[in-house]
């Protein structure tokens, strides 16, 4: 008797192949929890499960009190710096609004757990807070509403909400110094017509931007550049003529000073309100 042929040798197996297949359906299909059981006999005998008594989104009435005092603190100990003001994260560290944990928690205490010990390898330290603290923390971080439509993401119809004459005196006393309204600036608003791209010009002038740079050598007369790499190693920088000079740095020699443009602009970012950036904002939008 010949071996049978692979047409053959299939044709044997695939009624076994339809057996299993219907087994592994059987195995992984099982009615709704509500249909298994009544609701009087779930859980009968014990107390139920944490899941079960936990909502996904968890709806919460924090206290005003508390949530205010857990926002401050939230600022003040840097953590609004990595999570955002508004808990969705930024450079520095996750989104809290959906995290597991944040949704687990109660009373601050998984929370705790992460604040007190940190978490290694990352940038999140620990911090030496008392429980209560903990506890506004996590009632500010509960009085966000989580749901699957974040108004937060929305663009507002408009960002120019600021007052123009206060922008104005902003403008005078902060920016007057290096920048003309009636001048170079007299009609930025023109050049800028979307608002948010003005607002993001002037807080962040970056674009063609050239920071200058004086290297004095022990010996000799000092070197002007263009500056193209600075550490605490060495410097280098570009002549007018397109050449380019290296100098090896020893501590504060040869002494190095950096003329960088956007200083002004830079030393601002620490230093300005929301308010301030609408009410400048204002202000500009009127210089056509």
């Amino acid at each position: 008797m010949g071996k049978p042929s692979p047409l053959e040798r299939d044709a044997a197996a695939r009624p076994a192949r339809y057996w299993l297949l219907a087994a592994s359906l059987l195995l992984c299909w099982h009615p709704p929890l509500s249909a298994q059981m009544p609701d009087d006999e779930f859980f009968e005998g014990e107390s139920p499960p944490d899941w079960a008594l936990t909502p996904s989104y968890p709806t919460r009435k924090p206290d005003p009190a508390a949530v205010e005092r857990g926002r401050t603190l939230f600022e003040l100990n840097g953590c609004a710096f990595c999570h955002g003001k508004d808990i969705r994260g930024g450079d520095g560290g996750p989104s809290l609004l959906r995290s597991l944990i944040v949704l687990s928690d109660q009373k601050g205490e998984q929370i705790s757990k992460i604040v007190l010990n940190g978490v290694p390898n990352t940038n999140m330290v620990a911090f030496a807070l008392k429980s209560n603290e903990i506890e506004d923390i996590a009632e500010f971080l509960h009085s966000f509403k989580v749901s699957g439509d974040d108004s937060a993401r929305r663009r507002p119809p408009s960002i120019v909400t600021g007052n123009a004459s206060a922008g104005a005196l902003y403008f005078k006393a902060h920016c007057s110094a290096c920048h003309d309204a009636a001048g170079a600036l007299h009609d930025i608003a023109k050049r800028y017509p979307v608002a948010r791209k003005l607002q993001q010009r002037w807080l962040m002038p970056h674009t063609g931007a050239v920071t200058e740079v004086v290297v004095h050598p022990a010996q000799g007369d000092a070197i002007k550049g263009h500056l193209v790499e600075i550490d605490e190693f060495s410097v280098s920088l570009q002549l007018a003529d397109g050449t380019h000079r290296s100098f090896e740095r020893r501590g504060a020699v040869p002494r190095v000073e950096v003329q960088d443009s956007l200083a002004g602009h830079k030393a601002l970012l620490t230093q300005y309100r929301d308010q301030d950036i609408h009410d400048v904002t204002a202000y500009l939008v009127t210089l056509k």
